[in-house]
């Protein structure tokens, strides 16, 4: 595949949807499987242990859509702010645990709401760099409604993912763009929608993802 890839709005929304879908598939489907357990065994301990699986898969469900409301939807009428304490709030929430944890230096303000729908992207895609866990350090380039963003990853064997790169810039040479690539490929639509590009790139032991 060569050139920028133009997708048509109903299927930037179908792929987008797709994406939710599968992420939130593991935990509903944990939940299912927790009442089944619970309708066909009435034994104390495994309905215990049926009850605790399915608080923890609503949690991580309800995380996710959270997250994900902020991320890819409309979040307000045309020409919103979004806070970024509310973005802060929905990324600890979902990806922040006793292997991931988050530094957020950016100062609670409200910003357009695709610069903070363009920072959270930026977020998913660095936590792909670290699979086993690690740090995320998140900074602020410049100040006010132009803020842009710096996601600094460490972690064992960090790496960029070989896809993103060209995803990012719109060219994803030799990858289509499916439920599985659309993230970084909105993102790419995010940052030029808000007057900027975005990499991410290995830095020695680090990666980082810079919007500018």
């Amino acid at each position: 595949m060569s050139g920028p890839v133009v997708l048509e709005g109903l299927d930037l929304a179908a792929l987008l949807c797709s994406r939710v879908c599968h992420d939130l598939i593991s935990p509903v489907g944990a939940i299912m499987n927790g009442l089944e357990v619970m309708e066909e065994d009435k034994d104390e301990e495994t309905t215990q242990f049926a009850m605790e699986l399915i608080k923890k898969s609503a949690r991580t469900a309800s995380a996710k859509l959270q997250f994900c409301r902020l991320a890819f939807g409309a979040a307000g009428s045309a020409g919103a702010q979004i806070d970024t304490g509310d973005a802060e709030t929905v990324t600890r929430g979902l990806m922040e645990d006793e292997k991931t944890k988050i530094g957020w230096n950016i100062p609670r303000t409200l910003l357009p709401k695709n610069r903070v729908k363009l920072l959270l992207n930026m977020m998913l895609m660095a936590a792909q760099a670290i699979p086993r866990g690690g740090q995320l350090t998140v900074d602020g380039v410049g100040e006010g409604e132009t803020m842009a963003f710096r996601i600094t990853v460490t972690g064992t064997n960090a790496k960029v993912p070989q896809a993103i790169p060209s995803l990012l810039s719109g060219q994803p040479a030799g990858h289509t763009v499916d439920a599985h690539a659309i993230q970084p490929f909105y993102t790419g639509l995010l940052a030029k929608n808000c007057g900027l590009t975005v990499a991410m790139t290995a830095e020695g032991e680090a990666v980082t993802v810079v919007a500018r």
